[in-house]
């Protein structure tokens, strides 16, 4: 067996000690009170992206900071989360669209199966499309491997733990 093949524990973890996720899972980043977001696990992106609106960037203490609001579970509205936090940089990213847009970038930690490390996010209205995250190749780098083939191989998040999590009501988003 080669040092690139998985560990007996059902491929959790690889032997160099990456993180082995498949290419959807939940995450959370805690620090900016987003709890539990399904994230799309995507190679081909380089920048990790967050849904966000309503940005405001202001100056404390010299300090360049961002407020937003986002959404972090589709089909729920009725989770909110604001956040608060300092701005790393603005930087022009490319969308899958072939546009070019200036996004603000943020660091937080995000954890993934109980493994955490800061990554660098940008900030954008994700509202139309399927995942509210991409967790980028910058963000995985050395420190993730991905097998296409699989979702969710940190676990699942379910609705009521989903409502729980977030301190909501559980509604019932599927027939």
């Amino acid at each position: 067996m080669s040092n690139d093949s998985a560990s007996p524990d059902n491929g959790a973890i690889l032997s160099q000690d990456r993180l082995a996720v498949g290419w959807r899972e939940w995450v959370s980043m805690p620090e900016i009170g987003v709890i539990a977001i399904k994230a799309k696990v995507d190679t081909g992106a380089r920048t990790s992206a967050l849904h966000a609106y309503h940005l405001d960037t202001f100056e404390h203490n010299g300090v360049r900071r961002v407020h937003f609001v986002l959404h972090p579970i589709r089909r729920r509205p009725d989770i909110v989360v604001e956040a608060e936090t300092d701005v790393v940089d603005e930087r022009a990213v490319t969308n899958s669209g072939g546009q070019s847009e200036l996004r603000v970038v943020i660091r937080t930690p995000v954890t993934i199966g109980g493994v955490t490390w800061p990554i660098e996010l940008t900030l954008t209205n994700r509202e139309t499309m399927r995942f509210r995250m991409l967790l980028g190749r910058t963000a995985m780098e050395g420190r993730v491997v991905v097998d296409p083939g699989s979702s969710f191989l940190r676990g699942r998040v379910r609705g009521r733990e989903i409502a729980q999590r977030y301190g909501v009501r559980h509604v019932r988003t599927r027939p």
